[in-house]
Formats: C-alpha cells, sequence, structure tokens
C-alpha cells in the first residue's frame, strides 16, 4: 500500500488543504485557472439575468391580462387595476432581490475583465491594485454590492415604473371616462373605502415610486457601459 492511496489521504492536511495555494504565486497555474473560474462566473451571472427577465416577462403578462379584464365592459370591476397594481409591485419586490444577487457576480466578472482581460489586450495596467485580494475576500464571504434602494430605482426606470404608470394611466381612464354615468367617486371606490380614500391612496403610492425612482444619489452598482457616446473603433473611415 503505498502513500497516495485513498485510506492514508488526509484532506485536513496542509498539503491537501491548500492545495490552490500554489497557483497564487505560480503565473501558469493562475493564468490557467482564471479561464475556468470566469467561464463559471459568467454563467452564473447569466442565470441570475434569466431570471430577472422572466420575473419582468410574469410582469408584462399579468399588466397584459389586467388591462384586458379591466376593459372588457362598463360592468368589470375597476379595482382589477388596482390589483394589478399590487401584484406588479411584489414582482419588483422580487425583482430587486434578483438584481442585487446578479449584480454581486456581475461585480467579480467586471473585476476579471478590467484586470486581466483587458491587461492582456492592452498592457495598460491594472486599475484596481488588490483586486485578487478584492476576488478572494469576496469568495470566501459574499456580499450584497448595491443598495437595496438603488436596485429599486434602478429597476423602476429601466422596467417597472413604465408598466405601473401604463396602469395608473388605464386607471384614471376607467374611473372617469370609460363610464360616463357614474361620477368618478362612485367608479373609484371599493368596498368599505371611498373613492376619495382611493384616490388619495394611489396619488400618494405614484408620488413615493416617483420620488424612489428619480431621486438623486451616487451609483454602487458595478457598471458595463461608461456613458451614452458610441465608440470609434467600428468606423471604417
Amino acid at each position: 500500500m503505498t502513500n497516495d492511496s485513498p485510506e492514508n489521504f488526509d484532506s485536513t492536511g496542509d498539503t491537501a488543504r491548500e492545495v490552490a495555494k500554489n497557483a497564487a504565486y505560480d503565473r501558469e497555474e493562475f493564468l490557467s485557472l482564471v479561464p475556468h473560474y470566469y467561464r463559471g462566473e459568467v454563467s452564473t451571472a447569466g442565470k441570475f439575468l434569466d431570471r430577472l427577465d422572466l420575473t419582468v416577462d410574469w410582469a408584462i403578462a399579468l399588466v397584459t391580462a389586467v388591462l384586458a379584464l379591466a376593459f372588457e365592459s362598463t360592468d368589470s370591476s375597476p379595482y382589477l387595476l388596482l390589483i394589478g397594481m399590487v401584484a406588479v409591485s411584489m414582482f419588483l419586490i422580487f425583482d430587486v432581490r434578483r438584481y442585487r444577487m446578479y449584480d454581486a457576480v456581475r461585480a467579480r466578472v467586471r473585476l476579471i475583465e478590467e484586470n486581466v482581460y483587458a491587461n492582456a489586450f492592452d498592457p495598460a495596467g491594472a486599475p484596481v491594485e488588490e483586486w485578487r485580494e478584492e476576488i478572494g475576500d469576496d469568495l470566501r464571504k459574499p456580499m450584497l454590492k448595491v443598495s437595496y434602494r438603488e436596485a429599486l430605482s434602478r429597476r423602476l426606470q429601466r422596467v417597472y415604473y413604465l408598466l405601473l404608470f401604463l396602469l395608473g394611466v388605464a386607471w384614471l381612464f376607467r374611473i372617469t371616462v370609460f363610464v360616463p354615468r357614474e361620477t368618478w367617486r362612485e367608479t373609484a371606490s371599493v368596498p368599505g373605502v371611498t373613492g376619495e380614500i382611493v384616490v388619495a391612496a394611489v396619488g400618494v403610492y405614484y408620488f413615493v415610486l416617483t420620488l424612489i425612482m428619480l431621486w438623486p444619489q451616487q451609483r454602487e452598482a458595478k457598471g458595463e457601459f461608461h456613458g451614452e457616446v458610441s465608440g470609434e473603433w467600428k468606423d471604417t473611415e
């Protein structure tokens, strides 16, 4: 029986426990390890992005269904649109959580791209001096990189404010014009709540949403693109 047999293997020993330690000091081993790690992180980021897209797809389907039901006839309940607002808000909450998890993985991907691959194509120097330490620490203790408020604001800007705005406009049309024989107070009311209170609550809700979306703050999310001006690298002239 040799020392390399499974019976003699000790996973708690220094050599086995620190099996990847040599890669940190050996340039060739480290560079051979990075592509595999990078592909894994990109795959994970892609899965989180698919989940974000799925949440948005469900929210759009919900808005479409609610609009169809609310305007099916004048006898349709106008507060179906209010239920739609609540449901889309729930999707927004789920989406924010998934976005923060996606951004946490994307941040590590961008560190690799900025400090390894960009430097391989153009050796201008790594922009983050301690990028290896940053990634190692984050792999040991993963942390979210963007605040809940910023994630909420960004998802509102990108997708959900437009959906909620569409529901809000449809609701206003539904309680004012769609049923001309009723006053807006009668149409806007729900069982047990007067129309005035409902309108005030909806107004406050949209005011808060707008405030969250537009309130200025320093960006924490790891951006993939810098600026909106197109580059000149594809210019054929």
